[in-house]
């Protein structure tokens, strides 16, 4: 069910959770909504929480704080199991199965398996069914357990940094059937990635993650239109944060350069720039690292965007 009074694919309210060995939380006071049926970027850098929250929804871990909901109901639960599908970084396969056996492993463990579907990312990949997991290429056993994961015909796909292991032609041949998953049948999939340029072509909403807080989720469009990138001269500079979202600047010189979101009309000399979604993700990435300035914010509305 993917119409307007579907539930959302990810909503969090007050997400938090600690790992106990390392101390300190891997996610904190986390706010979001993720509207289903879309392609989304989840974004971050290593450490960010990226992961745990994929754990989290997939019910592999319990969150300490607050609250997530997967298709509107209880991660972990047999009806959430049913309806999500998470394929992880370390891709855990049986290396003495043949591929053939995996999937019918596979078959027997889902009810609604798509065996059709399944044999088809395989033989996408040009992967015998009699071939051992074992003796595959590492993107080779990516097909394989990407062909689990779509022959459970999930409502919501969890995919973290699945592609890796890829070369180029392959990564865009799967993303390119990923979005026709997604178009046809409705499937709502979150994308962990650091490959920031493919996201840009693929992907309909972005969540950002930031030291375990969330810092944008958000309609992809929505993002490029209400960002820009000013340069002019610096004495201009801080007048901005009093207008605007100051999301990163850099100055050289006497002249500024700045990653803004705006707030109403711009004020001044600038010459201005729409930003690639890359830019804006990478922006916000940056902000605050040691040795660039923090982000700036201006007295306004949170950066998130409810279904």
């Amino acid at each position: 069910m993917t119409g307007p009074d579907a539930p959302a694919a990810l909503r969090a309210t007050g997400l938090g959770f600690r790992y106990r060995t390392r101390g300190g939380w891997a996610l904190r006071d986390c706010e979001f909504t993720v509207p289903g049926g879309r392609i989304t970027a989840l974004v971050g850098r290593n450490g960010a929480g990226k992961s745990t929250l994929l754990h989290l929804a997939a019910g592999l871990l319990r969150a300490d704080a607050g609250e997530l909901r997967v298709l509107g109901t209880a991660p972990g639960t047999s009806e959430a199991r049913s309806r999500v599908a998470l394929l992880s970084q370390d891709k855990p396969l049986y290396p003495r199965f043949t591929v053939a056996d995996t999937l019918r492993m596979g078959e027997k463990l889902n009810a609604s398996w798509d065996r059709a579907a399944a044999e088809r990312t395989v033989r996408e990949g040009d992967i015998p069914l009699h071939a051992r997991v074992g003796e595959l290429s590492p993107g080779q056993r990516t097909r394989v357990a990407l062909a689990l994961a779509l022959g459970k015909r999930p409502e919501l796909l969890l995919l973290d940094e699945p592609m890796a292991d890829l070369d180029p032609v392959a990564r865009g041949e799967v993303m390119a059937g990923l979005m026709t998953e997604a178009a046809e049948r409705g499937m709502s999939i979150v994308l962990s990635s650091h490959v920031l340029p493919e996201l840009e072509q693929t992907c309909d909403w972005v969540l950002v993650l930031r030291e375990g807080r969330i810092e944008l989720s958000e309609d992809a469009d929505t993002v490029r239109e209400s960002h820009a990138v000013l340069t002019g001269h610096a004495d201009q500079a801080d007048t901005l944060a009093g207008q605007h979202t100051v999301v990163q600047r850099r100055a050289v010189g006497r002249q500024v350069t700045a990653l803004v979101r705006q707030r109403g009309p711009l004020r001044g000399d600038w010459h201005v720039e729409r930003p690639r979604l890359e830019d804006v993700l990478i922006g916000y990435l940056q902000a605050g690292t040691p040795g660039r300035p923090a982000a700036a914010h201006a007295p306004a509305e949170r950066t998130e965007a409810a279904a």
